[in-house]
């Protein structure tokens, strides 16, 4: 093998490395696109060749796929693995709920206070409009949007821990549970009082976070599932009177 050859073998690991990094901590998300090769390899500062086989490296390791006409996209391989199948077993056994619950208080209160201490400017800025979007979809009347912001706030929170798994199983996590943040908040709307509870959670947690007090952001986070949680068996509790009020009514 030429010296150049070998040369550009050691540049294109370097290339995938640093796209693998990019995946990992979160720049480059599941579905993003990727820039065009020419616009990526000048913003990398290698040839296009490399580029290409970098790319390759990790198309072949399934965090990359190339589609015929539609570029080069970021797989969801690290996330399906974990969130296909458990989302399953949560729609079929319910107990199931409280285990996942319990894992949100220890997952969502790490990534709190490692958040309350990473953060950079970028993320406070980030996190800041994630809160915004969510105090504006409290306002509005429209539950995606709710849900969404939600997931969106949480979400920033946990990359700005900046600790990749953190940041990976937490969209994993929130993808596996979005269904049942949607009824959650459809039965907190109902009652204006704990609506109005969940809505001040969110901006302590804000306000801790971006102030960066670490132990008093782990606690608020764990505490706002504590909550969660007695909505969410007060939410069933309902469901389930409301069932059986129907039955006698047939």
């Amino acid at each position: 093998m030429s010296q150049a050859r070998i040369a550009t073998a050691r540049l294109s690991d370097a290339v995938a490395a640093e796209l693998e990094t990019r995946i990992l901590e979160g720049s480059l998300k599941p579905g993003d696109k990727l820039p065009s090769e020419r616009a990526l390899a000048l913003d990398m500062g290698v040839s296009r060749p490399s580029l290409r086989e970098a790319m390759q490296k990790l198309v072949s390791k399934g965090l990359l796929t190339t589609r015929h006409g539609g570029g080069t996209v970021v797989t969801d391989r690290l996330a399906a693995t974990f969130s296909d199948p458990w989302k399953e077993m949560l729609e079929g056994h319910p107990l199931l709920h409280r285990d996942m619950l319990e894992f949100r208080h220890m997952l969502e209160g790490e990534a709190a206070l490692l958040a309350a201490e990473r953060a950079t400017l970028e993320d406070r800025t980030r996190i800041n409009a994630a809160f915004a979007a969510l105090e504006a979809a409290y306002d509005s009347n429209d539950m995606k949007a709710c849900v969404d912001a939600d997931v969106e706030f949480h979400q920033a929170i946990a990359e700005a821990s900046h600790n990749a798994m953190i940041g990976h199983i937490s969209a994993s996590l929130m993808r596996v549970v979005q269904d049942h943040i949607s009824a959650n908040l459809v039965h907190l709307r109902d009652r204006p009082r704990q609506w109005q509870e969940i809505r001040n959670q969110h901006r302590k947690i804000w306000e801790a976070v971006c102030g960066g007090e670490a132990q008093a952001s782990q606690q608020l986070a764990r505490e706002h599932i504590v909550f969660v949680r007695k909505s969410m068996e007060e939410a069933a509790q309902a469901e389930d009177r409301r069932h059986s009020a129907q039955r006698r009514l047939s």
